[in-house]
């Protein structure tokens, strides 16, 4: 029961005047004059622009029923006066039954005095500026029936007094300040609304509301309540709306909501519920909204939940709840089904989208898998989709329908395969389209330039190829453009430059060559650029200056990875907002801008540059032009000579190495040629004997007790040169004879692996040695071992904790993203298994023992035998059929060992689980590459 409709007709202003006074001259009788004179009197003390239309309303609102009769209604909503209630005189009316001042912007404190208005049913103060407490003295007014004094900014707690008002009916004190705990209300045994939500109200909820019989709307959102759900508010059967959101209630749905026959919206999200949602919530026959987001619940969604025939909305987000979906909710006509961040495994429903009325669709973050049901693709009301972190498949051209009426669509972190359709162009009313993560071919269809409406664009981390279609340059809102990490290649169209809301844009990891288009200068709203790892060419100073330094708004930018050359414009020092900047491995010179960007950035975000200088970290100090001249020749010598010298070397390097082949090769002490591959170079030059001497020295001549683990082909020494420097030594156990073995070819393909291969998660490699007595390969040692001896040590599994836990998964993933796809030919390890995986001093993982590896023929067919760890191998090796089962709670997994992780960690873990889960796929076209699930760990 809300406040009355403010009258719709205000007279003419001089009419009003006449009419106001007239109506005091004839109606008003000595009995009514010191309402009159109190209610003029107030009138003077308010501020308002206009006394005119105040006038008119006060008499157009004021009702006097007859010449002789009291004032008993003041109806003021919505007419724009200001003022307080301290000159009202509040015992000049003690007639008074209805006061309605809502919807203005009155203020001050609610004076004590109103309690001489002993008739008053009705008050309606709400949405004004309030403040200060509720007076105890509103409990004197036995008759009333409504109090709204919602929307202002009351505090101070409800006074106990208010309890009672036994006529009371509606209590709206909803958007206030007001603390502490509720009094007691169970004498309020009419009250049929209480709408007290928006505070900081706390403690516990009295049981005694649960007596309340009348009670038809209790709603209690977003206070600070704790403790369980009192179980009396099982016989609260005339109740239609119940909002208990957004508090800190902890336990267990009562079972005694069953009982609760009447009521059609039950919202209990984000408190720290537990347990299972009980069985007997089927009952609840009218329920037609039923919301438990963000809570602790666990186990499966129960079937009951199907005979909610009324319900249009089920939302159960961020919980631990597992299983399947029951197949019988697709008989409910649902307008939202939010079941976001649970375990949830299994298909999605069949018929989810019944009698087309489904609106907003959400099952992100769980381990759906299979295929978008046909209902889906069929369900032309759609207006949001969210199916993005779950292992479903399925050909993307065929997946999706056309919908009128979507807005929002994000369907990234998945499998689904093949190319784009022409007909993502048919979404009229589409803002949010995002697909990254999944393995999507071809190109980009132009009809996407018809998506008119589109602002955030996500395909991230795919396989399209081609070129970026110029109608894309149609989507003047585009605020958000991320295309990296495919294969796009030729120039970067100049209809970029027409979408100037873009506030982010990152096309890095791509193959774009060329120049930068002229247009980009047009972006002035850029927040961040991200044109890394492309091929393209340009030179700064002449075109950089024109394109970027205009962007003033600009806070990221990478430029890293490509062949951009010259110096840098000095019109950055001008870009006060930029606070990252990358532009490593170009060809750049020259001294940097003096801004606090360049001056505080990392090694990294500079470093593989010709020769930057400045005062930033890892860069020579800037010489003086006139030094720089006079150093010119020096320079010119300094470059010319050592490379005539290198070149002098390398003749002489070829021609011993032919002159050698020629000689029959020493049993004793030279190297076997014709058993190392062209190619190949060991790094036992001129001192190589030396090296080798020191290295059998080190080590007592291989002895047992410098031995740091054994494998089949080769045992690892730990060895402590003279120059202090410590190295593992790979032996493998038999030298190298003239037949090929199993361990000359580990021997090689290791060689060959690890001299083709730079990355700070593989092992690095300083050498070998083929010899008639020893084959050996010299690396770096890694002070803590591998991964298996810390796991099988209960100390050092104790020590190795969660977040280093995580940066060891990162780490192998990184090195395996570089193995398969950024060495070529690309190179397949076969054996990663935690024996392989070698830990450094700070627990950064490094990747170890290359013997079985195998590198891929880009232009044939790949086969392989088994190869490897049983437990570390492909499915599909097994050629075995069989279902996963995907369901494992996070704490089934959780090393026991390890006290819990807190709750971020528990959501990186999770994270973490589902990309593994992505890898167990059955299909192995749909499985993400190693390069997705290198970013997708980085996110």
């Amino acid at each position: 029961m809300g406040s009355p409709t403010p009258n719709a007709v205000v007279p003419s202003l001089v009419f009003s005047i006449i009419f106001f006074w007239l109506s005091f001259l004839i109606t008003i009788s000595s009995e009514s004059n010191e309402e009159a004179d109190a209610l003029l009197k107030w009138k003077a003390s308010l501020k308002n622009h206009n006394r005119s239309l105040l006038s008119s309303c006060i008499n157009d609102a004021t009702n006097v029923s007859s010449k002789t009769s009291p004032f008993i209604n003041i109806s003021l909503p919505n007419r724009g006066v200001n003022g307080t209630l301290h000159d009202f005189s509040f015992s000049s009316f003690p007639h008074l039954a209805y006061l309605d001042l809502t919807w203005n912007g009155f203020f001050g404190t609610i004076p004590p005095q109103i309690s001489n208005l002993s008739n008053l049913r009705y008050i309606y103060l709400g949405s004004n500026q309030f403040f200060g407490n509720i007076p105890a003295e509103v409990g004197l007014l036995s008759h009333l029936e409504v109090l709204h004094i919602q929307l202002n900014r009351l505090d101070g707690s409800i006074p106990p007094e208010v309890g009672q008002l036994t006529s009371m009916e509606d209590m709206y004190l909803y958007s206030n300040n007001l603390n502490d705990s509720i009094s007691p209300l169970g004498n309020l045994s009419y009250m049929s609304r209480l709408v007290i939500n928006d505070n900081s109200l706390s403690g516990f909820i009295p049981p005694h509301i649960g007596n309340l019989k009348f009670l038809s709307q209790l709603d209690l959102t977003n206070n600070k309540f704790s403790d369980p759900i009192p179980l009396s508010f099982g016989k609260l059967k005339s109740l239609f709306d119940l909002q208990l959101n957004d508090n800190q209630l902890i336990g267990y749905i009562p079972r005694s909501f069953s009982n609760l026959t009447s009521l059609s919206t039950l919202r209990l999200s984000k408190n720290e519920l537990f347990g299972s949602i009980p069985d007997e919530i089927g009952k609840m026959r009218s329920l037609s909204v039923l919301d438990l987001n963000q809570n602790q619940f666990k186990g499966v969604l129960p079937p009951s939940i199907s005979n909610l025939t009324n319900l249009k909305e089920l939302a159960l987000l961020y919980n631990h709840l597992s299983g399947s979906i029951p197949p019988s909710l697709g008989n409910l006509i649902l307008r939202q089904l939010l079941l976001s961040g649970n375990h949830f495994t299994g298909y999605l429903p069949h018929n989810i989208c019944r009698r087309g009325a489904l609106k907003i669709f959400t099952v992100t973050k769980n381990h759906f898998r299979g295929t978008i049901p046909t209902s889906l693709r069929n369900c032309t009301s759609l207006i949001q989709v969210r199916l993005n972190g779950n292992n479903l498949t399925g050909n993307i051209s065929e997946a999706l329908g056309i919908y009128p009426n979507l807005t929002f669509i994000d369907l990234s972190r998945n499998n689904f395969y093949d190319e784009i359709s022409s007909n993502w162009g048919k979404f009229p009313k589409l803002r949010t389209l995002n697909v990254s993560m999944n393995n999507i071919t071809g190109g980009l269809p132009c009809e996407i330039g018809n998506s008119s409406q589109l602002q955030p664009f996500d395909l991230s981390l795919n396989h399209i190829v081609g070129e970026i279609p110029k109608e894309l340059g149609k989507l003047n809102p585009l605020t958000k453009l991320i295309l990296r990490g495919n294969q796009l290649t030729g120039r970067l169209p100049t209809e970029i430059g027409s979408l100037t809301k873009l506030e982010y844009l990152d096309l890095s990891a791509n193959r774009f060559n060329n120049s930068v288009p002229e247009s980009l200068g047009n972006l002035l709203k850029l927040l961040y650029l991200g044109l890394s790892n492309n091929q393209l060419v340009q030179e700064l100073p002449k075109e950089l200056e024109k394109l970027i330094c205009n962007m003033k708004s600009l806070e990221k930018m990478n430029l890293s990875h490509n062949n951009l050359s010259g110096s840098i414009p000095s019109c950055f020092e001008g870009m006060h907002g930029l606070s990252f900047i990358d532009i490593s491995y170009n060809e750049l010179q020259g001294p940097i801008p003096n801004s606090t960007t360049f001056r505080g950035a990392s090694v990294e975000a500079l470093k593989g540059n010709k020769g930057l200088c400045g005062s930033a970290k890892g860069l020579q100090p800037c010489k003086p032009l006139r030094q720089q001249k006079s150093n010119s020749g020096a320079k010119w010598f300094a470059i010319v000579f050592p490379l005539l010298e290198a070149l002098f070397v390398s003749i002489a390097l070829i021609s011993i190495f032919f002159i050698l082949r020629k000689q029959k090769s020493d049993s004793g002490d030279r190297q076997s040629n014709n058993q190392i591959p062209q190619g190949l170079l060991s790094i036992f030059n001129f001192k190589g004997k030396i090296l080798y001497d020191e290295i059998v020295k080190a080590t007592n001549d291989f002895d047992a007790k410098y031995c740091i683990g054994n494998g089949g082909h080769a045992s690892v020494y730990r060895a402590e040169l003279p120059s202090r420097e410590v190295v593992a030594v790979k032996k493998f156990h038999s030298p190298l004879p003239s037949d090929q073995t199993v361990d000359q070819k580990e021997f090689l393909t290791e060689v060959k692996a690890l001299t083709e291969t730079r990355h700070r998660n593989i092992v690095k490699f300083y050498g070998f040695c083929s010899h008639a007595r020893h084959s050996f390969l010299l690396c770096e040692f890694l002070e803590r071992g591998s991964l298996a001896a810390i796991l099988n040590t209960d100390a050092a599994a104790q020590e190795l904790g969660w977040s280093q836990r995580m940066s060891v998964i990162k780490g192998v993933a990184d090195a395996l993203s570089y193995l398969h796809h950024d060495c070529f030919p690309p190179i397949v390890h076969r054996d990663v298994s935690s024996k392989n995986l070698l830990l450094d001093l700070e627990y950064e993982a490094h990747v170890a023992d290359f013997g079985i590896a195998k590198f891929l023929k880009s232009d044939a067919s790949n086969w392989t035998e088994f190869a490897g760890t049983y437990g570390y191998v492909a499915l599909e090796i097994f050629f075995l059929r069989f279902h996963l089962h995907l369901s494992i709670e996070l704490d089934e997994m959780l090393e026991p060992r390890l006290p819990t992780p807190s709750r971020s960690a528990q959501e990186k873990l999770i994270s973490i689980m589902e990309v593994a889960f992505s890898c167990l796929n059955e299909i192995p076209e749909s499985r993400p590459t190693m390069k997705i699930v290198s970013q997708q760990l980085r996110i």
